[in-house]
């Protein structure tokens, strides 16, 4: 444990930190296993309007620093990718 009361204060700002980022990381997950399944139900409409909300989630956690921006990058591609393949078929 911490024996300075910066550290202790350092340890209760990492914490809280962790717990945020935590869930926007659980955030991004269930919106892009939403759109997956979507695509596979061929919900066009729906899929699309889902990709609109995923790219916000994605690119505001990219912004906050909580994902890399070329992870963020990477997720938003493959999940257009994905819709648009079921929009095509």
């Amino acid at each position: 444990m911490a024996n300075h009361k910066s550290a202790v204060k350092r340890n209760l700002q990492n914490q809280k930190r962790r717990l945020a980022n935590r869930a926007v990381k659980t955030r991004i997950k269930g919106i892009v296993k939403k759109i997956d399944l979507l695509g596979k139900d061929s919900d066009v409409n729906t899929a699309a309007d889902e990709l609109n909300t995923a790219k916000s989630i994605i690119d505001k956690a990219a912004k906050k620093g909580v994902i890399h921006p070329r992870t963020a990058a990477r997720k938003i591609s493959r999940l257009s990718k994905m819709v648009n393949r079921t929009i095509a078929s």
